[in-house]
């Protein structure tokens, strides 16, 4: 496999157009703080500066994604890479898991069922004795009930433990606590952008915003 050597920027301040854009950033920053407007004569410098504000924002974003894009792009493949890589023994950890579990659940379910079968046997005889005027004087013929699963293994290598979690699914929406819903803050955003007038339970309304279009 062929080595590949990828030389990265590291250092945004050692970047002379980074700087730059710090330095113009820095006298915009000082016009802001003193600019005033009282007047509409006012307006026009100000939106200038915003363009250019604009300009630098862009500008240093772009540099920005390009630091960042070498080492986003070496992750991605690292992240396929490893999971390609660890497919075998997730899937081997994954059916091993599923074994041990469903042996458990079956032992359980035999056990259960044997203790039904007893239970039962127990009940026919003491109705029998009830029919007769007199107590069980013969044993019960009741099956053996087999130990339960051992719900934890210890071996010199590692211990493997069954616990309970807890997991939960909506059975009827309309009876779920308020408490526990989330507005879809995505969803209501779009469609309040799209034109809608109203929405049950939800304000809409309009503020004065600024849009800078650079040329």
């Amino acid at each position: 496999m062929t080595e590949v050597t990828t030389l990265v920027k590291i250092k945004p301040e050692a970047d002379t157009h980074v700087m730059a854009f710090y330095s113009e950033a820095l006298k915009l920053k000082e016009y802001a703080e003193s600019r005033s407007i009282i007047a509409v004569e006012d307006l026009a410098p100000a939106t200038v500066d915003l363009s250019i504000i604009a300009r630098v924002k862009k500008g240093m974003e772009g540099r920005r994604k390009d630091y960042l894009h070498p080492f986003q792009e070496h992750i991605k493949e690292v992240n396929e890479d490893y999971k390609r890589l660890m497919e075998p023994v997730e899937t081997a950890d994954r059916i091993t898991r599923e074994k041990i579990l469903t042996f458990q659940l079956k032992q359980k379910l035999i056990r259960e069922e044997q203790e039904k079968i007893n239970a039962l046997r127990m009940e026919a005889a003491k109705r029998d004795a009830i029919l007769h005027n007199g107590e069980i004087s013969e044993s019960v013929n009741l099956v053996e009930v087999m130990p339960e699963a051992p719900r934890k293994t210890e071996t010199d290598l590692g211990t493997a433990a069954t616990f309970k979690i807890k997991k939960w699914e909506v059975e009827d929406l309309s009876k779920v606590p308020f408490d526990y819903l989330m507005i879809d803050a995505v969803k209501i955003g779009k469609v309040v952008r799209a034109g809608i007038p109203s929405i049950s339970g939800i304000r809409i309304w309009e503020e004065e915003s600024l849009r800078i279009t650079t040329k």
